[in-house]
C-alpha cells in the first residue's frame, strides 16, 4: 500500500490521502470565545500531535474540552489524538460531539466516519456520508464508502470522479484501485495500482490488499490506512461527556418544564387548623355580658381574646383596641395531643417530610448522565456509586432515547420522592456534573417506547 502520499507536513502517514481531522487542525474562527487556559491546551495539544507525542497530545486536548466543553473545535482534535493513538472508541466520540456541537467540516465528518468502521460500525458511517457527500472530496468519499461495506457504490463515485477529471490525480487512481479490490475485482485492482506504483512493488501491494480483504477485518483495515496500532480503548472519559455539560437552552427548559412538574407533584396546602377554644364559664359569661353589650363585640375586654378560636375575630377585636391581637397561649389538653399525634402519623409522606426524606415515595428519578452503548451506561454508573453513597440503596434504570437522530442511553438513579430528588441533584451539581430530577409519570422526552429499560438493584 503507497504511504508516500501525505496530506501535509503534520499529518499521519495515511495509506490514502483521506483528509482526517488530524491534518491541518488549525481550526480558525474555533477559539475566538476560548477562555486562556483552554486556548492554552489547545495549542500544546496541536504542537504534541504534530511531533507524533500523542499521549501528550491527549492530556492537553482532553484539559482544553474539560476547560470549554461546547467548544466543537477542542472536540474534533482530541477525536484526532484519539485516532492517532488508535483508540477508535474513544475517537468516535469525540467526533460525534463536534458534529453535535455544530461542526460540519468535511474531515471531521470523515474521521468520525473511519472511526467508527474501525468499531464495525458500517451503517452509521454510510449515514453520515451520505448525510454530507456533496461536502467530500470525491476521492475520500468513495474509498470510504468501500470501507465501510458498500464497495461498489465506492467504485461508482470514484469511476465518476476519474472520468470528469481532466486529469486524475494519484490519490484518485490508488483510490480506486484499493476500491476494486474491496469489491473482489482483482484484475481492475492491478490495473489501476500500475499507474502509480512501480513495477517491482505491485505485487507487495497486491498482497498486502489481500490480507486484509476479509469482511471481519475491518478494524485491521481502518489501523493500516491511518497507520496506526489499535489499542485497547474504555471509551472518552466519563468527565468528558458532552451530556454533561448542556447548553443554555436545554437547561433553561429543562429548569422550566421541572418547575412544572414540581408544582403539579406538590402536595395541597393544608388547611388550617386551631385547637377548639373551652367552653367560658359561667363567672365569665357573667363577666362578659355586664362589660360589653351584644352590638360591640369588637370591643371586648383583652382578656377575652385568648378565648375566641376564629383568627379573623382576633384580628377585629386588636384592631378595635389600636394594638396587634394577643398571641393564643392555651396549652393543648390530653385529648388534643393525642389527636395531632395521630393525624400527624397519617399524613402522606411527601406532606410530612420537611426534611427532605421522602425516599419511600418512590415518585421521581434522578437521570446522572447519557451514554453511548449500555455496557458505558452501566460503567458510569459504577463510577457514580462509586463518587456519591447516596445512590447505594437505589436502583439503577438504563433507558434508550433517541435524540437528534442519535442513539442514547441514559442513566437515572430510582426510587426519591420530590425533596430527596432534588438534594441529591444539588449534591452532584455541586462536584461539577450535570443532573436533574424527573418525576415517574414524567420522563424526558426522547424515550424510545419499547421495553427497552432495565433496572438493576445496586450493591
Amino acid at each position: 500500500m503507497d504511504r508516500s502520499i501525505k496530506t501535509g507536513p503534520t499529518a499521519p502517514r495515511l495509506a490514502l490521502a483521506v483528509t482526517t481531522a488530524i491534518a491541518g487542525l488549525a481550526l480558525s474562527g474555533c477559539m475566538t470565545s476560548a477562555a486562556p487556559r483552554a486556548d492554552l491546551s489547545f495549542g500544546s495539544a496541536q504542537t504534541a500531535l504534530a511531533k507524533g507525542q500523542v499521549d501528550k497530545a491527549i492530556v492537553h486536548a482532553e484539559a482544553a474540552v474539560l476547560a470549554e466543553p461546547r467548544n466543537p473545535g477542542f472536540r474534533a482534535l482530541l477525536g484526532a489524538a484519539y485516532l492517532e493513538a488508535g483508540r477508535f472508541d474513544s475517537a468516535a466520540t469525540s467526533f460525534g460531539d463536534a458534529l453535535d456541537l455544530g461542526d460540519n467540516d468535511p474531515r471531521t465528518v470523515l474521521s468520525f466516519a473511519l472511526a467508527k468502521i474501525a468499531l464495525g460500525e458500517g451503517r452509521d458511517a454510510v449515514a453520515m456520508l451520505d448525510d454530507h457527500a456533496q461536502a467530500i472530496d470525491a476521492a475520500d468519499l468513495g474509498l470510504a464508502l468501500a470501507l465501510a461495506g458498500q464497495p461498489e457504490r465506492g467504485v461508482h463515485v470514484l469511476v465518476n470522479a476519474v472520468r470528469s477529471s481532466e486529469q486524475a490525480s494519484p490519490k484518485l487512481r490508488q483510490n480506486l484501485a484499493y476500491t476494486y479490490a474491496l469489491a473482489g475485482n482483482w484484475r481492475a485492482a492491478r490495473v489501476m495500482a500500475a499507474e502509480d506504483v512501480p513495477a517491482d512493488q505491485l505485487e507487495a501491494r497486491m498482497a498486502g490488499w489481500a490480507a486484509q480483504s476479509a469482511p471481519g477485518m475491518f478494524q485491521q483495515r481502518i489501523a493500516t490506512l491511518l497507520d496506526v496500532s489499535p489499542r485497547a480503548d474504555g471509551g472518552q472519559p466519563q468527565r468528558l461527556a458532552l451530556a454533561n455539560f448542556p447548553a443554555q437552552d436545554v437547561m433553561v427548559a429543562e429548569a422550566a418544564k421541572q418547575a412544572q412538574v414540581d408544582l403539579a407533584m406538590a402536595p395541597p396546602a393544608p388547611a388550617p387548623t386551631y385547637a377548639p377554644a373551652p367552653a367560658p364559664s359561667d363567672a365569665f359569661n357573667a363577666a362578659f355580658a355586664a362589660t360589653e353589650p351584644a352590638i360591640q363585640t369588637v370591643a371586648a375586654p383583652a382578656q377575652a381574646i385568648r378565648y375566641v378560636s376564629n383568627p379573623v375575630v382576633q384580628q377585629l377585636r386588636g384592631a378595635s383596641a389600636g394594638r396587634a391581637p394577643a398571641a393564643p397561649r392555651i396549652a393543648p389538653t390530653a385529648p388534643q395531643r393525642r389527636m395531632a399525634a395521630t393525624a400527624a402519623a397519617a399524613a402522606p409522606p411527601a406532606v410530612r417530610d420537611v426534611a427532605g426524606k421522602d425516599k419511600a415515595a418512590s415518585t421521581h428519578l434522578v437521570q446522572l448522565g447519557s451514554y453511548n452503548s449500555k455496557i458505558e451506561a452501566e460503567r458510569g454508573w459504577a463510577v457514580l456509586k462509586g463518587k456519591f453513597p447516596q445512590l447505594k440503596d437505589h436502583k439503577l434504570v438504563v433507558t434508550e432515547a433517541v435524540v437528534n437522530g442519535r442513539t442514547f442511553w441514559r442513566v437515572a438513579a430510582q426510587g426519591f420522592g420530590a425533596n430527596s430528588a432534588k438534594a441529591l441533584c444539588g449534591t452532584v451539581k455541586s462536584a461539577g456534573r450535570g443532573c436533574f430530577a424527573y418525576a415517574a409519570s414524567s420522563p424526558p422526552a426522547g424515550a424510545v417506547k419499547r421495553d427497552v429499560q432495565m433496572a438493576a438493584r445496586t450493591r
